[in-house]
């Protein structure tokens, strides 16, 4: 059995609580990568919001379920504008609250687009949350995961990886063991989704395709332009007075999902702002309440 499997296998005799066991995501040789220094950096803040930057080296942590049946997954992409990741509070803070509803999470390290780590940088992030919805789906036995109830949730640029995880399915940029790379669902967190000029958050446009695509490339990475009938279910949360990404993104993302007829839910905040996590300081509600009810009501009612 190789390492990794180990370790893997080592995950699933720990409670929720103790299984935070990190793992490289690929076994072998990394996807489009170039041999480079890892120059990964974790920059540790007092109010727990660490952010990671330089990551050329993908990773992913687990929280599984003890449960007597399957459980759903959450595959979680924190954000940071394809330049670093808030890996705490939009990563493992939100995983083991998603622990709390009966679904197991697991947090994806995935690389920062670089000409220096990656022959094409604007794949390597989607190569890395393919990745990671095959190793959940192929290692559902082991993590108790119902392979048909696998979704992804992203943050800000996480948002985008994830929004492009649910459009760009069929296009396979990893060695695929003849696994479904598609999410069942997907949750969206003030999503960076357009790369439009009048929508974009500039900077993760410009770290994921340079700061002048063409408009091919451009419009391939605008998911919004990317919705067909086979995108999964989508619930986003954004606030109206986010400054950093604007609020047209998810209506824009919610506009296509109905016109695909898709189920989708969207839910605006007056207020919050940019980057809140789990709690939005502005209001009592709890989106994630919403977020379980929508799971709940209209994706997982056979549980």
């Amino acid at each position: 059995m190789k390492p990794v499997l180990c370790i893997l296998t080592f995950c699933l005799f720990l409670t929720p609580a103790m299984c935070q066991t990190e793992i490289v995501l690929y076994e072998n040789e990394i996807p489009n990568s170039v041999i480079a220094e890892n120059l990964e950096v974790r920059k540790e803040k007092t109010d727990g919001a660490d952010w990671i930057v330089e990551v050329s080296i993908p990773t992913l942590t687990c929280y599984p379920i003890t449960a007597a049946k399957p459980v759903p997954a959450v595959i979680v992409c924190p954000g940071g504008g394809y330049a670093g990741l808030s890996i705490v509070k939009e990563g493992h803070d939100i995983a083991r609250e998603l622990n709390k509803l009966g679904i197991a999470a697991f947090v994806l390290k995935y690389r920062m687009p670089a000409d220096r780590t990656m022959r094409d940088k604007t794949t390597g992030p989607l190569q890395d949350a393919q990745q990671a919805i095959m190793l959940v789906r192929q290692n559902a036995s082991k993590w108790n995961v119902d392979i048909n109830q696998v979704g992804i949730m992203g943050f800000s640029a996480g948002g985008h990886l994830a929004s492009t995880a649910a459009t760009h399915f069929n296009n396979i940029v990893i060695q695929n063991k003849e696994i479904s790379v598609r999410p069942d669902f997907t949750i969206l967190l003030y999503p960076v989704i357009s790369f439009q000029d009048s929508l974009t958050h500039m900077g993760s446009r410009n770290n994921l395709i340079g700061k002048n695509p063409v408009p091919a490339t451009r419009d391939y990475y605008s998911n919004e332009l990317q919705v067909t009938k086979n995108t999964p279910p989508t619930f986003i949360v954004h606030a109206a007075d986010d400054k950093t990404v604007k609020v047209k993104n998810a209506l824009v993302f919610y506009e296509s999902l109905l016109s695909n007829n898709i189920k989708a839910q969207l839910l605006i905040y007056p207020a919050g702002g940019h980057g809140f996590g789990l709690n939005n300081a502005t209001t009592s509600d709890k989106w994630m309440n919403h977020c379980n009810t929508w799971l709940k009501n209209y994706i997982l009612k056979s549980r």
